[in-house]
């Protein structure tokens, strides 16, 4: 009898595949139904929702002699000229992982908020700020959410009486050594940093730089823009000492210059006054005269070299990128509509599969309790 019970409580446990597939069956009218939903659900959604394209371009390094047994990182650095041997010794150096936090940076996305592009609906360039603040109308799913979910941020803009900045370069924000922002200059700029996108890849040693609209021709300019402002800040940086020291050269340079021009006009005035003059004080004074000369030539010549020194270094510390895919306009969008149908049709099975088992369990959950009792 005991060995009856144990051979028979594995049977018990074990998962019925029939009457699983018969449960199912027998509710194949709430299945269809559900999944009927949740397809027209998902063709609704497919419909409403924008589509979004995405533009892209990347840069590799220009690799040179003394880095090319070093690793991906150190490759990708040198399309900036920077040593990653050498980081932690020099002051201008930066580390090609900074990248993307320049691209999420404030200034960056001020920047790129305030350039003026060519949107769809407007024959005249207009920027970012402008075109989301006062031209772009608003969509049915957003507008939908602007007075359902946000009516009572709606209701209480209204109240407050909010302005909306005119510009977002023509404010406080960046006058000062901190940066002040609008509600809508930062609802733009949390934007923007969703949009405009920088992956690092340290291993095979390059940079994907991509940006995200509703409009294929946007989205490729957005990545232009954004591409010329990274190569630029990165620039910026890394050339600042040698441009600080080419600055300082210049101005020397322009000064002595001067001074030399000066003292060869004032030389060649007295000898012209005195070209018959054989008197010692004469003499003398044209000595004078032309070591002054002589001196402001010899240091606006080595001002001359120095200065063609510096203009040489600025070139040699300027980043170069090279471009392996450039920019193109997409043609596909994102998401299409079938991969959403997809999705919602799946979704739409699982529920009510979940639900015909999960009825079907708490049911015999139910008289199991009523059995004990």
């Amino acid at each position: 009898m005991t060995e009856e019970i144990k051979s028979n409580q594995p049977a018990e446990d074990e998962i019925d595949l029939i009457a699983l597939a018969k449960t199912l069956w027998d509710n194949r009218k709430f299945i269809i139904i559900t999944v009927a939903i949740f397809m027209l659900l998902g063709v609704a959604v497919a419909l409403l929702t924008p589509k979004e394209y995405t533009a892209s371009t990347t840069l590799v390094p220009q690799v040179s002699k003394g880095s090319t047994k070093m690793g991906g990182l150190s490759s990708l650095a040198a399309m900036a000229g920077f040593n990653l041997n050498d980081m932690t010794g020099s002051s201008g150096e930066l580390s090609p992982m900074v990248y993307p936090q320049i691209v999420k940076s404030v200034p960056f996305q001020l920047e790129l908020m305030n350039t003026p592009f060519c949107f769809p609906e407007n024959e005249q360039p207009v920027s970012i700020y402008t075109y989301y603040t006062e031209v772009k109308e608003t969509g049915f799913l957003e507008g939908l959410k602007k007075y359902t979910i946000g009516l009572p941020g709606v209701i209480i803009k209204a109240i407050r009486g909010e302005q909306v900045t005119s510009d977002p370069m023509t404010s406080d924000s960046m006058t000062s050594d901190y940066i002040t922002l609008s509600k809508e200059q930062e609802k733009i700029r949390k934007m923007l940093s969703d949009k405009v996108n920088l992956e690092v890849n340290d291993k095979d040693g390059y940079l994907t730089l991509s940006a995200t609209s509703l409009d294929p021709k946007l989205a490729a300019q957005l990545t232009t823009k954004a591409q010329t402002l990274l190569q630029n800040t990165i620039t910026d940086f890394k050339i600042e000492k040698a441009k600080t020291q080419l600055d300082f050269i210049q101005e020397r340079y322009n000064e002595k210059k001067n001074e030399f021009e000066n003292a060869q006009a004032t030389l060649a005035q007295f000898r012209d006054r005195n070209k018959n003059v054989t008197s010692a004080l004469a003499r003398t004074t044209e000595e004078q005269l032309q070591n002054e000369y002589q001196l402001a030539f010899e240091v606006y010549s080595q001002l001359a070299q120095q200065l063609e020194q510096a203009q040489i270094q600025v070139k040699e510390d300027t980043p170069v990128f090279s471009v392996l895919k450039p920019v193109t306009v997409p043609l596909e969008d994102n998401a299409s509509g079938l991969t959403i149908l997809i999705i919602f049709t799946f979704l739409g099975a699982v529920i009510a599969v979940g639900w015909i088992f999960g009825k079907e369990f708490m049911a015999g959950l139910k008289d199991k309790w009523d059995t004990v009792e």
